[in-house]
């Protein structure tokens, strides 16, 4: 029995990122799917939260996903340009979001046709892997799309000529992480349980094993 998890992903996080190579180990070793949901990051949900947290949050938090990404052995810098346009001094996030709303967009595009992971491996490893500056271009997009099986040209164009649809998917899959048991990502969801956090999966993979999660024959 194929068993599927649900991750609620912003584009914008490093420890979204960093779960990459283990979902794509899951899927290729046990009868699994792991599926993306785009959310907007909490900067665009609440455009408040940066200027409000402690100042030790950022301290903090941008060397750890380097520690994280270094223990893994995945590459991670901060992408260039940020998804999220903000003055990073003062904590003010502009009304105006063109990187992560089209980048989110495209995400709910590929959710739509069922490869949304595909999709986010390719495009969040441009994004984050620090080998790529100004990621934000329609051939880096359109090159994610065909890796992902997908066309990108029909892609690029709907997400231009049909947002409000793409963006009733992001509040759909908004409205799902709304009634989980968290508000952070990665937030995964399995058989009606919260896992917050990359450093969850461990625990994630044992519950799923514990309810019947096979290898692939």
């Amino acid at each position: 029995m194929t068993h599927s998890v649900d991750v609620f992903w912003s584009y914008r996080s490093p420890y979204c990122y960093l779960t990459l190579d283990r979902f794509r180990d899951w899927q290729k070793t046990y009868d699994l799917t792991v599926e993306i949901r785009p959310v907007y990051p909490m900067a665009v949900r609440n455009p408040d939260f940066f200027a409000k947290v402690n100042r030790k949050y950022r301290t903090y938090h941008t060397p750890d996903y380097h520690r994280v990404g270094e223990y893994l052995g995945m590459p991670v810098r901060k992408p260039v340009p940020d998804p999220i346009v903000m003055d990073n001094e003062n904590y003010i996030i502009s009304a105006d979001q063109p990187h992560i709303g089209k980048f989110t967009r495209l995400g709910a595009a590929a959710q739509k046709r069922g490869k949304c992971f595909a999709f986010t491996n390719a495009m969040m490893r441009t994004v984050w892997d620090g080998l790529t500056d100004n990621w934000n271009t329609n051939g880096h997009y359109a090159a994610a799309l065909t890796k992902a099986g997908l066309d990108a040209a029909e892609i690029l164009r709907e997400e231009t000529e049909d947002r409000d649809g793409l963006e009733a998917i992001i509040a759909d899959n908004q409205a799902a992480f709304d009634a989980a048991d968290h508000w952070g990502v990665p937030c995964m969801v399995f058989d009606g349980e919260t896992f917050y956090g990359q450093d969850r999966m461990d625990i994630l993979l044992w519950r799923m094993k514990q309810k019947g999660l096979a290898p692939r024959g």
